[in-house]
């Protein structure tokens, strides 16, 4: 299968490349840099130049490929509004992709986040969120689900709050990032809320096994670990970094302050027993040990 994917040069894209590549499928790739087309050229894929802002070219690349992977974000938690531009850019481009595959019975997989569930793990059969900081892309996600009735075989794979490789991605890689920059390993709270998990390269096995399999308007959860408290996490990016471990204010992170506080274990049980996926590679506060001080 020849597949276009976005954000094929992240953390969890170049995960996905590989994986496909390895599974005798050729890729298309969104860059929206020389050097990012310099890195999909280098991974094996073959670069399309265009952001994700973009719609015309994202239209081609859909012409030109049979299937959608779509991991692009831009990232930008440093403000509210920046947040949300985010979120709405992002929202047009699957909505685009989505109008494009219409009628043809190609498969678009997009990337979610797994849901927060009062009292219990989430499941793969409990709707996405759709309020909150980043409720806007649960809705685009759902609209691209919705699909499913007009010749789109859409499916999401719902990514834990981090996805992590070499200690590095994902809410984690953020508690590091301000670690370093404050001298705290800190955590929102008492730290007993609890956060899902998974290996980049496990969650690029289970972006794989959508595209190939997955039924039309499906949801899957590519949790590894079903969820570790963040004062564990936090307490071993303490030792790895040499600072001290304790509660902070939730405002530390900014807009996603509300979301660091919650507790949101989830589970992969579905997942694993219909697409035969099997988490085989390190676990979160394992991986974490390979951060460098």
């Amino acid at each position: 299968m020849r597949v276009f994917i976005t954000g094929g040069t992240g953390l969890i894209g170049s995960a996905v490349v590989a994986e496909l590549l390895g599974n005798g499928h050729t890729v298309l790739a969104l860059a929206r840099s020389d050097a990012s087309a310099l890195a999909a050229e280098a991974a094996g894929a073959e670069p399309l130049r265009g952001a994700l802002a973009d719609l015309d070219i994202l239209r081609a690349g859909v012409a030109r490929t049979d299937g959608v992977i779509h991991l692009a974000f831009a990232n930008d938690f440093s403000s509210p509004d920046a947040l949300a531009r985010a979120v709405a850019e992002e929202s047009a481009a699957i909505a685009t992709l989505g109008e494009e595959l219409i009628g043809s019975d190609r498969p678009f997989v997009t990337a979610s986040g797994t849901p927060h569930v009062p009292g219990r793990a989430s499941t793969e059969a409990d709707p996405a969120m759709t309020d909150g900081p980043v409720g806007g892309r649960g809705r685009a996600v759902t609209a691209a689900l919705g699909l499913a009735s007009r010749g789109v075989r859409s499916a999401a794979v719902r990514l834990p709050r981090t996805v992590h490789n070499q200690g590095t991605g994902g809410f984690a890689g953020l508690l590091t990032d301000i670690a370093r920059r404050t001298g705290i390993s800190g955590y929102p709270g008492d730290g007993a809320q609890r956060w899902p998990a998974v290996h980049a390269l496990d969650a690029a096995a289970l972006f794989r096994l959508a595209l190939e399999r997955a039924p039309a308007g499906s949801s899957w959860h590519a949790v590894a670990d079903e969820g570790d408290k963040v004062r564990d996490i936090a307490a071993v990016i303490g030792r790895r970094l040499d600072v001290p471990v304790e509660s902070v204010s939730s405002e530390t992170y900014g807009p996603l302050g509300p979301i660091f506080a919650t507790d949101q274990p989830s589970s992969s049980t579905h997942t694993r027993e219909a697409l035969g996926w099997e988490p085989k590679h390190p676990s979160l506060l394992e991986d974490l040990e390979n951060i460098q001080p």
